[in-house]
């Protein structure tokens, strides 16, 4: 059986149906102002009801555009990232763009596959979370002199574009919060340090301790892998050391629930026998009936920028960032979002390694029983 053949409709059945010339058809099509308002909407009408599809391809054979920007991000499975897509896309469309996501998974050999993938496609411009591991995917990029911002990372010493929080004071905001809730030993489940953004909030957690005077345990600062995969093993082998920590300071929101229930698999509970603080304020989100204490990364704000960064440069309004030496480099700050899972130390309490050990063992014992 023959397969149908589709049946495309055309500009020129459209000017055969509303009895307009071609060009007329095709400039009401694209908005141009010197056609009717009445004759516009009759056509777009028209071509409604006769299900036209404008050929993209043809447009961007045209114009030398394609409309579409590729986001390369590191794990889809986050819904920090989730929902920064969401809004890159919904920010994208309101300027006429459309967007596609390319997952890297934190791995540089796939962050290069998307990057291809994205030139061959023709895209207007790039906006990508590097993964970092080193600087050759970005220098690439560079010289390839397409359209890109960096969201969410950034390389320093790069002459590249890029729209962050503000790492380091999200890291202080974060371990001032458990300062002054009494903690003095406070687990840092940090990203890997090739990470702009890990590097950056483990300075802002050192800055805290050092406002009060502390000093900083190395012990105590441990890096994780910024995906979930791998982080249930590495804090189980935190527990399994028997160090002594009352709070964790983790990188992401998703770390940050990923030990909970590391912990809570050991019988103890949050934050009766341990407090717990993330980053990224995801549940902003999601109604989750228990509310992880975090730091606001402001997602939308960081996505809404970057689009427009990036829609800046495709159409060469450069000098809109003259304060950023001609690239578009924005940092926003983070806010403390205060949940339910940091409890308040006495003033008196002191916790021990004897403490540590017996809880430990009360624990185990607790789960033979």
């Amino acid at each position: 059986m023959k397969k149908p053949v589709r049946r495309t409709v055309t500009l020129k059945d459209l000017s055969r149906i509303t009895h307009y010339s071609i060009n007329t058809v095709s400039r009401a099509l694209r908005g141009k102002d010197d056609i009717a308002p009445e004759t516009v909407e009759k056509i777009r009408q028209t071509a409604r009801e006769m299900g036209y599809i404008n050929n993209a391809l043809a447009s961007s054979l045209r114009s030398g555009r394609t409309n579409s920007i590729a986001v390369i991000l590191g794990d889809i499975s986050n819904p920090h990232f989730a929902i920064m897509m969401k809004e890159i896309e919904s920010r994208a469309r309101q300027d006429g763009y459309s967007s596609f996501l390319l997952n890297t998974n934190e791995n540089g050999e796939q962050e290069r596959q998307a990057i291809e993938i994205a030139l061959n496609k023709n895209v207007d411009g790039i906006i990508i979370c590097p993964s970092q591991q080193d600087e050759s995917n970005i220098r690439y990029l560079m010289q390839t002199n397409i359209p890109f911002v960096q969201i969410g990372r950034r390389f320093e010493k790069l002459d590249a574009g890029f729209v962050i929080c503000n790492d380091e004071l999200g890291g202080y905001q974060a371990t001032r919060y458990l300062l002054d809730k009494g903690h003095r030993d406070i687990l840092m489940l940090s990203g890997p340090s090739y990470v702009s953004s890990a590097r950056e909030r483990q300075a802002g957690y050192r800055r805290a301790f050092k406002e009060y005077g502390l000093r900083v345990q190395k012990k105590l600062i441990r890096e994780v892998p910024v995906t979930s995969e791998g982080c249930a093993e590495v804090f189980e082998g935190i527990l399994k050391e028997g160090i002594h920590f009352t709070a964790i300071f983790a990188f992401s929101d998703m770390l940050a629930w990923d030990a909970w229930t590391c912990l809570q698999r050991q019988g103890f509970k949050i934050p009766e026998d341990y407090s717990l603080i993330g980053f990224d304020n995801i549940q902003s989100r999601f109604a989750i009936p228990f509310q992880l204490s975090t730091i606001s990364s402001y997602k939308a704000k960081m996505s809404t920028t970057a689009v427009a960064c990036l829609l800046c440069i495709i159409r060469g309004e450069q000098h809109s960032h003259e304060e950023c030496g001609g690239l578009c480099r924005h940092v926003i700050d983070t806010e403390l979002v205060e949940g339910e899972t940091v409890r308040a130390l006495p003033m008196n309490f002191t916790f021990t390694e004897e403490i540590c050990h017996e809880r430990h063992e009360q624990t185990r014992t607790d789960r033979e029983i």
